[in-house]
């Protein structure tokens, strides 16, 4: 266990934070994906500052064929223009071998110009530790760079948090340049953090903890699906912390705020108040989540909407 002090020493005051965002694909009340909307999401994400993440879970890529995410992709180049993003590398309930599987995803998503990050699937499960070390060290000899993924259950079911022993084989694979923690557990991410120091100082951890965004205080980076509700809230909160400015924490809260609100059981009905919080910005027409994804109930509009403003206040 972490006591507090030894915790407190890790803040790390002035620090430029990498915020990566998460993009929600939006969808029409006919259930199609919407990717001129998306196109305007992805955009903004870039104006503020922030790298997009594409064909993540707040992309439904769970739910998503490869097809449609290859429509992803496309649509991704064709705004960024050349501009870095990341994009989730997903195999879950295909056949045949999984690393064989996520290099053939690495590869696409390689020649869209992304940087892939590996998304768990069941046949990992199976696995000892060493094994897993092994397969991302396979898939890696295939990419210049990529990032590692560890997600809790309450996310997706074929998610799992790792022994250390993995993470730190990670941290010894050259092409590996980071990875996002998201087990929503503030003490695990700052055994990550401990280990980081220790064996590799350059290796980023993003926090995915949608329920403690203040960890970039402690040296993490983000990578979250929050992000897409407001990346320019997010971007002046970065600047706020990078430049000693004490409105860092209330915006931070106010923030925080609907982090918990919007990831509270079940957690991926979170993409539907995102949906909604966006259309309350004007940002997308509908405010509809996949069809197959859980909706949470008219209620939360209020709720978003006396949010929103209290944003809106914040960021001036």
């Amino acid at each position: 266990m972490f006591s507090i002090p030894q915790l407190t020493h890790r803040l790390i005051p002035n620090r430029r934070i990498e915020g990566i965002s998460a993009v929600l694909l939006p969808y029409t009340e006919r259930g199609q994906m919407d990717l001129d909307s998306f196109a305007e999401i992805l955009a903004r994400v870039v104006n503020a500052g922030l790298t997009p993440a594409v064909n993540m879970d707040t992309g439904y890529v769970n739910l998503l064929t490869r097809e449609e995410r290859r429509a992803v992709l496309e649509k991704t180049r064709e705004i960024l223009q050349g501009k870095n993003f990341v994009a989730g590398a997903f195999v879950e309930n295909e056949t045949g071998d999984a690393g064989a599987l996520y290099v053939r995803e690495c590869e696409t998503i390689q020649a869209f110009g992304g940087t892939p990050i590996l998304f768990q699937c069941s046949a990992l499960k199976k696995l000892s530790p060493a094994e897993i070390v092994t397969l991302y060290r396979d898939v890696a000899s295939h990419c210049e760079k990529m990032l590692a993924f560890e997600l809790g259950e309450m996310f997706a079911p074929f998610g799992q948090i790792y022994d250390l022993e993995v993470v730190r084989g990670w941290m010894e694979i050259p092409q590996i340049v980071g990875m996002k923690h998201s087990s929503l557990q503030r003490e695990l991410e700052w055994q990550r953090l401990a280990l980081r120091d220790e064996v590799r100082p350059d290796f980023k951890i993003y926090t995915g903890n949608d329920l403690a965004i203040d960890m970039v205080m402690y040296g993490s980076d983000y990578l979250l699906g929050l992000a897409t509700f407001a990346p320019d809230a997010f971007a002046r909160r970065d600047e706020f912390w990078a430049n000693g400015d004490a409105r860092f924490y209330e915006l931070n809260d106010v923030l925080q705020y609907l982090g918990m609100f919007a990831f509270r059981p079940p957690v991926p009905a979170y993409k539907h108040d995102a949906a909604m919080f966006l259309k309350l910005r004007g940002i997308i027409a509908s405010d509809c989540p996949h069809p197959n994804s859980p909706r949470r109930p008219e209620s939360d509009v209020a709720v978003l909407r006396d949010i929103a403003e209290r944003l809106e206040k914040e960021i001036g």
